[in-house]
């Protein structure tokens, strides 16, 4: 932590000094870090490309933020509709499908909300809200908590008049959210790179998945230069190409723990 600290503190006194020319920084989603995606994908890329690559992992709704104040280059997360309203306010371009996956809901194995998993997710959700069960929400402003907020919308009900009873949000990652969803025997919404990813799931199953309304799709875009004039457009397009390439595409699906794919590259 301290040697972060040390790190994070270079960064802020010596802004122009601290990143290298052949370097980005990418705001990415909590979800795709949490996988061990990044891991697995930035020394491929830096060996074919030389880019090394600055991660800063957050929300979706804080990756969006940060760059629209010119804090990244590149950005990789996983709300559409946010996304391309970024790019019609300016902020960036050449937004791309890049991968997809789907989210699942997950819940104690003492099922109390009494969920079949023949239920649909707004059938879920329902049982939850009407049996008072225990909800962890990301309440982050994240892809998954905008995912989370469309079902509920959907389902007709406000599980936030219920904020702090049964009903319950982190303001934290997938991970934290996931620890406390196993702690407190609850159900959260998540995407299945983190849950398959996650380690400490031993009073946790999954409830409910492979429905269309779980769809998960993830996009990248650049950080428009003329918003943000320090934007490395050289570096940000020779990444952003490598993913989309065939062998960006190759090297996506053959991402897999405990022999399962995690994301599906789809390049519109």
């Amino acid at each position: 932590m301290f040697k972060l600290f040390i790190l994070s503190l270079y960064f802020l006194i010596f802004p122009k000094m601290a990143f290298a020319n052949n370097s980005i920084i990418v705001q990415s989603t909590t979800s795709t870090y949490n996988s061990g995606f990044y891991e697995y994908i930035l020394p491929l890329i830096k060996t074919d490309t030389n880019i090394v690559v600055h991660l800063v992992s957050v929300g979706t709704g804080a990756a969006l933020k940060n760059a629209a104040n010119c804090d990244g280059d590149v950005i990789i997360v996983h709300a559409k509709n946010r996304e391309l309203e970024f790019v019609k306010n300016g902020f960036g371009v050449n937004r791309q499908d890049l991968m997809y996956n789907d989210f699942v809901i997950v819940g104690p194995k003492s099922n109390p909300a009494k969920v079949k998993i023949t239920d649909d997710p707004i059938k879920v959700f329902t049982k939850i809200y009407n049996t008072s069960s225990i909800f962890i929400s990301r309440g982050d402003d994240s892809g998954t908590h905008l995912k989370e907020m469309q079902i509920w919308k959907t389902s007709k009900l406000d599980p936030t008049k219920f904020s702090g009873d049964w009903y319950k949000e982190t303001g934290s990652g997938m991970g934290t959210t996931l620890n406390l969803t196993n702690g407190m025997e609850a159900y959260t919404l998540t995407d299945r790179a983190s849950w398959i990813n996650f380690k400490n799931k031993n009073n946790l199953k999954i409830v409910a998945e492979k429905n269309q309304i779980l769809f998960n799709q993830y996009g990248i875009t650049m950080v428009n230069p003329l918003k943000c004039p320090n934007v490395k457009v050289k570096n940000a397009k020779i990444f952003m190409s490598w993913l989309l390439s065939e062998t960006g595409k190759s090297s996506i699906s053959n991402f897999k723990i405990k022999n399962q794919q995690l994301f599906f590259p789809n390049r519109n």
